[in-house]
């Protein structure tokens, strides 16, 4: 009950989305830039969701799926090497958006569905837990949304678009990609252009 290292996510695939960023021209104003980075994002996403799909099937028991998370964890959240500053502040907002996928996912596999409020009321907590400058219980908080979308729950975009800027909005559009990977676990194609 084990899967291949490298199968859900690989070094390399994180590599070649980062030199797909370091060759393009980036615009955040321009959709395809934008598209290039939500991409990214997704695609780590999906890879998650994979590792949640396959636990929740049987086919792999938690030590795999926490192992393989971590694997992906740290191949995505590694500084990266890119020497253009704009770009490298671009992906390292990526990075941050998935830290909640990733404790979530944890979460998920290692207890469960969080189970005392909504994904909504969570969201809430957590921007207070933000405002009172307390971002372990924010991204607790998250991650126990983040649980919930991986129990198929929904994401209220209006709750996310009320939240005011900072992590916990970083946070809440990485929820935004897990749960649409929860949905279409495709691989994003890195080829598409």
């Amino acid at each position: 009950m084990s899967a291949p290292s490298g199968e859900y996510y690989t070094d390399e695939r994180w590599q070649n989305w980062l030199d797909r960023i370091a060759d393009a021209d980036i615009d955040t104003e321009d959709e395809d830039s934008a598209r290039l980075l939500l991409n990214l994002q997704d695609d780590a996403a999906i890879a998650v969701a994979k590792i949640l799909t396959d636990y929740e099937e049987g086919d792999i028991d938690e030590e795999v799926a926490l192992g393989e998370l971590e694997d992906i964890r740290e191949v995505v959240l590694a500084e990266t090497d890119l020497d253009d500053e704009d770009k490298r502040m671009l992906v390292d907002g990526v990075q941050t958006s998935l830290v909640a996928v990733f404790y979530a996912a944890e979460e998920y596999v290692a207890g469960g569905v969080a189970d005392e409020g909504t994904v909504g009321e969570y969201l809430a907590a957590a921007e207070e837990a933000e405002q009172d400058e307390d971002l372990d219980a924010a991204l607790g908080y998250c991650a126990q949304a983040g649980t919930q979308i991986a129990d198929g729950e929904s994401l209220d975009r209006e709750v996310a678009d009320d939240l005011d800027f900072g992590l916990v909005v970083e946070w809440a559009n990485g929820l935004d990609s897990l749960e649409t990977a929860m949905a279409d676990p495709e691989l994003v194609e890195e080829d598409d252009e």
